[in-house]
């Protein structure tokens, strides 16, 4: 058994009590085993926008990304093509950096696992838990999982297979180095009640807290059935287990001249099946050195393809340049922060970026910003109060994007677009040549192209240029100076919908999943909506909490509907007024479609549809949970 010495205890870790004027942003460092694809693009894109975001608040932003290079199952893929693991990464990492530049992802700085900074960190960080008695020598026994470089014990097996990778596990037996981590189970639930801004989304939080509480065995975090990783300060006989190793690339990648000062991190961006790598292992192995802990950790959700998990057994992986050729980086950019809510599982579809591409980007955005600044090349502007900039939730937005909450800040967006279209329309400059409505159009679209450059940054910048502005933050309420203006080119070329990019789905599939009635003499929604829309819907449980009549609507009510923390609430024009009488509403749980488009009904906007049904006389049926116990906000499927 490895001898340890005395040492001082390390000073107490903290959440660091001022992150105003830095932000530090991570992502997982992937595994090089093969190129990226959208999920590696998913999270990249994620920290970009919020480097871009802060960087537009005044902020000293730092972006890390890179890669994870030890490790038994790096080992053996690059064994499996006759290479040596380094030159096999190699290769690879060019990939990862074009990869990056097609999703115009601007990092800051691309940290490999074998870099010797990085290897020299990882050691002193090694040799300072071992001092401060963490790490002690002795034998494992347990279930272990090559693609997740983890032990699982039995209960966790999924018929006698890794719930991850869905393989079968190696048992293995081994001399191992243990950290120390049952010492820190008090003090992490104590984090996590302290800070619950620490695990986000919230809702992730409670599996976590209710399984710290159950113990934590002590952790081996040494291998020497393998030589690919960095050797143990203390026993060169060992290797450093990878997640010790690869976690402290937060750490490390701070350790460098000029950015000392961006510990702790103010969040780092993974995928929800690391998350108790990043909620558990990562504070724990901080407190035993002594740094101080980062302010959050945020665990998005995964992409399926049509409906289907993602995998290259199913030929269905989508990688970066197929991502991004559909309809161009900016249109992939707002589809994957448009579409789903960021922390929830999302689907991806060809069919559905390119309706966002032609519906949104250019018939909404691209063409207010073609006629506007065609007319203004014609007749030019007169500087007037904007009486359409009121209309711009700006302090909403600015919460949207400082709470993750990337598609409502969307949704606001493209709601005063939609303001603004109407205005051209009420208003007729091409008619009136009025240059004062002219102007406030203009101004109008400089203050919402500040606010959604993060997301879509090419395009925002062709825009900047045309009307003569800077993305900057303070600009958005300082008056558009009067310039030249030349029309714009088309910002997004609209796409034709083909038979190619159109939901392939066997015909027995569609009759199952949707024909078959729910309830006997009820049809389905199947004649509303085609199935390549009904796969996307989301649905959610939601709570109705008021109903309203509308003025001049005999079918119309208006619902406020309640869809929990994530979505918030609602309204609902549905037309049910002649089924249900508005006290048989109120308080009934509901199935809502929450991502359709928004639709103008009486002046009012209808910002999603219940889930309804109607038998053979036309009677409409409103689909009410008959339980009270299920979660407003749950998803249905």
């Amino acid at each position: 058994m490895a001898k340890t010495t005395s040492k001082k205890p390390a000073k107490k870790s903290k959440v660091s009590p001022s992150f105003a004027n830095t932000f530090y942003v991570t992502t997982p460092i992937y595994y090089p085993n093969d190129v990226p694809h959208i999920g590696h693009a998913y999270t990249t894109i994620a920290a970009d926008i919020l480097a871009r975001w802060n960087k537009l608040l005044g902020k000293k932003v730092y972006f890390l990304t890179g890669t994870d290079e030890h490790g038994k199952k790096l080992q053996e893929t690059a064994e499996k093509v006759g290479k040596k693991p380094k030159e096999f990464i190699d290769a690879l990492i060019p990939e990862f950096k074009k990869d990056w530049e097609r999703i115009n992802a601007k990092y800051d700085h691309f940290i490999r696992t074998t870099d010797k900074q990085h290897e020299q960190v990882v050691q002193e960080m090694l040799q300072k838990s071992f001092d401060n008695g963490d790490i002690y020598l002795g034998e494992y026994e347990g279930l272990y999982c090559v693609g997740c470089e983890a032990y699982y014990t039995e209960k966790d097996l999924v018929d006698g297979c890794c719930p991850i990778h869905k393989k079968p596990v190696e048992k293995l037996k081994e001399k191992s180095y243990f950290f120390k981590l049952s010492k820190y189970k008090d003090k992490l639930l104590k984090l996590y009640k302290e800070h619950p801004e620490f695990i986000l989304p919230k809702e992730r939080a409670n599996y976590v807290i209710a399984s710290v509480k159950a113990g934590l065995p002590d952790l081996s975090i040494s291998r020497t059935s393998f030589d690919w990783g960095i050797p143990l300060p203390f026993d060169k006989k060992h290797v450093c287990y990878v997640w010790f190793d690869a976690l402290f690339n937060y750490y490390s990648g701070t350790q460098i001249k000029g950015k000392e000062e961006f510990w702790p991190a103010n969040i780092h961006l993974i995928g929800k099946d690391i998350l108790w790598f990043h909620v558990v292992y990562w504070p724990a192995f901080l407190m035993s050195v002594g740094l101080d802990l980062p302010k959050s950790v945020f665990a998005h959700g995964w992409w399926t393809v049509n409906g289907d998990k993602m995998s290259k057994s199913l030929g269905n992986v989508v990688k970066i340049d197929k991502l991004v050729g559909i309809a161009g980086v900016d249109s992939a950019r707002y589809f994957l922060f448009r579409n789903t809510a960021f922390g929830q599982d999302g689907d991806f579809s060809e069919t559905a970026l390119i309706e966002r591409h032609n519906n949104e980007l250019a018939n909404k955005l691209g063409n207010l910003v073609s006629r506007v600044s065609a007319l203004a090349e014609r007749y030019g502007l007169e500087k007037t109060s904007n009486s359409l900039l009121p209309k711009l939730a700006i302090k909403k937005i600015k919460s949207h994007y400082d709470n993750y909450e990337f598609d409502k800040a969307l949704n606001e967006i493209f709601a005063f677009i939609d303001i603004c279209n109407e205005y051209v329309q009420t208003n007729k400059p091409w008619e009136t040549e009025n240059k004062k409505v002219l102007y406030e159009l203009a101004d109008s679209i400089k203050a919402f192209t500040i606010l959604i450059s993060p997301i879509i940054p090419e395009t925002a910048e062709k825009i900047s240029k045309i009307f003569s502005f800077d993305l900057n933050i303070d600009q958005i309420e300082e008056p558009l100076k009067v310039s030249k203006i030349i029309k714009a080119p088309i910002l997004f070329q609209k796409i034709e919908i083909t038979k190619q990019t159109e939901l392939k789905v066997p015909k027995k599939k569609i009759e199952t999943k949707i024909n078959k009635p729910a309830i006997p003499g009820i049809v389905s929604m199947a004649e509303m909506i085609k199935y390549d829309d009904f796969a996307k819907l989301d649905l959610r449980v939601g709570k109705i909490k008021s109903v309203a009549d509308i003025d001049g609507a005999d079918k119309l009510y208006n619902l406020s509907v309640d869809l929990g923390k994530t979505l918030g609430t609602k309204t609902i024009l549905a037309g049910i007024k002649q089924y249900y009488k508005k006290e048989e509403l109120k308080d009934k749980l509901i199935i809502v479609i929450t991502n359709l488009e928004p639709r103008k009904m009486k002046g009012l906007e209808s910002q999603g549809m219940l889930l309804a049904a109607s038998n053979e006389e036309h009677t409409k049926v409103i689909l009410i949970s008959p339980s009270a116990d299920i979660e407003v906000g749950s998803t249905v499927g």
